[in-house]
C-alpha cells in the first residue's frame, strides 16, 4: 500500500511495527453505546474498529463469495485528520484477517473558509448545496478540483469562487467555445474525420499519482494557450482579407486542438465536455446560451 503524497509501503510497515498497542474496547462506564464485547458486558468495541470494518462488511465479508471482486480497493480517500486510523489500525486489521491492503491511501487536506477551519461555533460553515445552486455542478467541480489542492489545506470564499467562475470558467473556457463555434458557423467550417490525439504522458502521470489539482492546471494552461493562439492567428483578419484556404486551415486547427484537450478535461468537467464535443460534431453552431453565462 502507498500513501500519497509522502509515504510508501515500507514506511507503513515500519510504522506498524513501531506503533503502540491500541485498545480495541472502551468501558461501558465511560461509553454506554456501542457494540458489546463478546463475553464481557463491561466493555463495548472501540468505534474506529467497528467503523473501519464497514469497508468490507458492506461488501458481504466474510460470507459473500464475490467479495474478492470488490476488494482490495484501488484507492481509499481519507482526510488527514483520520489518517492514523486508516494507515495504522486499518492495515493491522487487514493483515490480521490475512486480507490484502488497499493499493493506495490518498490523504487530503481540509477545506478552510477565509483561512479558518470551518466551525459551527464560529459560524463560518459553507453549505455545499448552496455552492452547487449558485452556478451548477461543473462550476462546483471546477473550483474544488482546481483551486482546492489535492493534498494541502485550501481556502474557500465566495469572492474567490465568484472570481474563478467569471474570470476563468466563463472567460477562458466558455468564451473560447463561443468564439470558435461562432467563427466556424459563420465560415461554414465542418471538421474532417481524424483520429483524436491521445492523453499526454505528463497528464497521465499526474492523474495516476492523484495530483488532480496539478492535472487540472495542466489542462487549463492548454485552454489559455488556445485563447492566445486565436489572438495571435486572427482568423477574423483572414476572413476579412478573403484568405479562404488559410482561414479554413486555421479554424480547423484551433477547433481540433480544443476537441483534443476536452478529453483531458472530461474527468473534471464531464457535462461541459460532452456539450463541447456535441457542439463541434457535424454542422457547427454556437450554443444558444454560453456554457458558463457570466454573472453581472
Amino acid at each position: 500500500m502507498k500513501i500519497l503524497p509522502d509515504f510508501r509501503k515500507k514506511e507503513i510497515l515500519k510504522l506498524l511495527d513501531e506503533s503502540p498497542d491500541v485498545s480495541i474496547s472502551r468501558p461501558v462506564s465511560q461509553l454506554s453505546w456501542g457494540v458489546p464485547v463478546p463475553d464481557d458486558d463491561s466493555q463495548v468495541m472501540y468505534v474506529w474498529l467497528d467503523a473501519l470494518s464497514n469497508y468490507i462488511t458492506i461488501l458481504g465479508f466474510p460470507e459473500a463469495l464475490d467479495f474478492a471482486e470488490w476488494w482490495p480497493a484501488n484507492a481509499q480517500f481519507v482526510g488527514k485528520d483520520i489518517l492514523r486510523f486508516h494507515a495504522v489500525i486499518w492495515p493491522a486489521m487487514l493483515l490480521g484477517l490475512e486480507l490484502p491492503l488497499p493499493s493506495t491511501l490518498v490523504s487530503h487536506g481540509m477545506v478552510l473558509c477565509d483561512g479558518q477551519k470551518m466551525s459551527k461555533s464560529i459560524g463560518n460553515v459553507v453549505d455545499p448545496i448552496e455552492v452547487l445552486d449558485k452556478y451548477g455542478l461543473d462550476a462546483f467541480r471546477y473550483y474544488f478540483l482546481r483551486h482546492i489542492d489535492t493534498f494541502a489545506d485550501s481556502d474557500f470564499t465566495w469572492d474567490k469562487y465568484n472570481d474563478a467562475y467569471n474570470n476563468e470558467l466563463a472567460n477562458d473556457l466558455g468564451n473560447l467555445v463561443q468564439r470558435l463555434a461562432t467563427l466556424a458557423e459563420k465560415n461554414h467550417i465542418i471538421l474532417d474525420d481524424r483520429d483524436r490525439a491521445g492523453l499526454s504522458a505528463e497528464y497521465c502521470e499526474l492523474m495516476d499519482n492523484f495530483e488532480f489539482s496539478k492535472a487540472f492546471d495542466y489542462v487549463w494552461e492548454k485552454i489559455q494557450g488556445l485563447n492566445k493562439r486565436i489572438d495571435d492567428e486572427k482568423p477574423w483578419s483572414l476572413a476579412k482579407n478573403g484568405e479562404t484556404e488559410e482561414l479554413e486551415e486555421c479554424l480547423k486547427g484551433l477547433i481540433n486542438s480544443l476537441v483534443d484537450l476536452v478529453y483531458e478535461l472530461m474527468p473534471f468537467l464531464p457535462n461541459a465536455s460532452e456539450k463541447i464535443i456535441d457542439i463541434f460534431e457535424g454542422e457547427i453552431h454556437p450554443p444558444k446560451t454560453p456554457l458558463f453565462p457570466k454573472e453581472r
